[in-house]
């Protein structure tokens, strides 16, 4: 058995993250935070984050959804909706770096912590980034974004699938995850700037403009040749050979970039004919050409074993790989050796894929159970036994054992 290597601090030891959103695209970003080493604080609703209830599988009554996006924080359940919950929300705010928010726009403004008006006098130094669905400008502004109706909206869906199919979903919720990526990295460059200048900053992150920021190279087609671009099933809009075939045991997945590896592969298939045939010579013409090129390799692929080609194709320097179902990537060896998927006393995940020599981060603590730290959180920032029994009994914190979940 492999083992994970030691883990530091993490590259953001020092940095405390106050989380306020639910879902995925904020959650992911914040995971991320955390996985280095950033103190994050989950403030959940006393209904707790919908994506509890997103299953099954369920473990201790929370879902794989939430579980899956959530490790590496502490949990808080508390009622914004009411003053007394602000004024323990800027409490947690007087000493902390980032506030990641996502409710619908103009919520945190009608409560009366807005960034411009609000925070950024309170807090200057504070990062204050707001993911939602459009934003609050434009023919848009205001209204709620959900991932795939986003990928609709922005075109993503158009360029997935076949003819045959249509317009299709991409099978992992592509615009919220890059959008949690796009807020980690303007997170950085405001912690980076601030360095500089000591003062804060708003970002205003949309799934929309991330979601859009996500279509190469058909965007960068259109804007040269004006044509709208279609769907081409595993096909390339701009590359061939690159596509998925079946062998005598498993389908594969090539992507022959250039003429020199067409050669290659030609060689290694046994089909020598295929590298001086005119019509494949160079990129252009084998994309001319693609429907003749797809049948002849179709005949030559299904007489090799998949996984044997793939790993022999790769050794060569040819892209190469077979095509596995998520269980058999999960439980790849190179998976182990990458220590890409964390134990955290039972509780199995993907680890980070940030690999950082002198301070590496990854999966620390399991996600939180609903309202877990609540307390703990509380006496950390000053407030007294009887403050924190005061606020539970009002209903504005909720503080709750092991195991629960704000259902009941």
């Amino acid at each position: 058995m492999i083992s994970a290597p030691p883990m530091s601090p993490g590259a953001l030891a020092g940095l405390k993250v106050i989380d306020l959103t639910r879902v995925l695209g904020g959650p992911y970003c914040t995971m991320i935070l955390g996985d280095h080493g950033a103190e994050v604080i989950k403030v959940e609703p006393p209904t707790g984050d919908e994506t509890r209830e997103w299953g099954p599988p369920f473990r201790d009554g929370s879902a794989s959804y939430y579980l899956g996006v959530n490790r590496n924080k502490k949990g808080l359940a508390l009622d914004l909706s009411k003053p007394a919950g602000r004024a323990v929300l800027l409490r947690l705010l007087e000493d902390a770096d980032v506030l990641v928010e996502n409710f619908k726009t103009g919520t945190m403004e009608k409560w009366g912590l807005g960034y411009a008006a609000d925070l950024a006098p309170k807090f200057p130094g504070l990062i204050h980034c707001r993911v939602s669905g459009f934003g609050a400008d434009g023919p848009l502004g205001g209204l709620p974004g959900y991932d795939a109706v986003v990928q609709a909206m922005v075109g993503l869906m158009s360029i997935n699938g076949s003819r045959e199919s249509g317009a299709t979903r991409m099978g992992t919720p592509v615009v919220d995850l890059a959008t949690g990526l796009y807020s980690t990295i303007g997170i950085m460059m405001a912690l980076h700037e601030r360095a500089r200048s000591g003062l804060g900053q708003y970002l205003d992150m949309t799934l929309h403009d991330c979601g859009m920021a996500l279509l190469h190279p058909q965007g960068a087609n259109y804007f040269l040749n004006g044509k709208r671009p279609a769907a081409a099933g595993n096909a390339h809009p701009n590359i061939c050979p690159y596509d998925k075939f079946a062998t005598a045991t498993c389908e594969i997945f090539i992507a022959i970039g250039n003429d020199s590896q067409f050669r290659r592969m030609a060689a290694l298939l046994r089909r020598d004919a295929l590298a001086t045939d005119p019509r494949f010579l160079t990129n252009g013409m084998r994309l001319q050409n693609r429907p003749a090129l797809t049948e002849a390799l179709a005949d030559a692929f299904m007489e090799h074993d998949g996984h044997a080609l793939s790993a022999q194709m790769l050794k060569a320097g040819l892209p190469a790989g077979p095509v596995l179902g998520v269980d058999e990537a999960l439980t790849a060896e190179h998976t182990a050796a990458r220590y890409m998927v964390a134990d955290i006393d039972g509780h199995r995940t993907i680890n980070t894929p940030i690999k950082m020599s002198r301070t590496p981060g990854g999966a620390r603590t399991q996600p939180p159970h609903f309202a877990e730290h609540s307390h703990g959180v509380l006496a950390a920032h000053g407030y007294s036994e009887d403050e924190i029994a005061a606020l539970e009994a009002d209903g504005i914190v909720i503080s709750a054992k092991l195991g629960t979940s704000p259902t009941g």
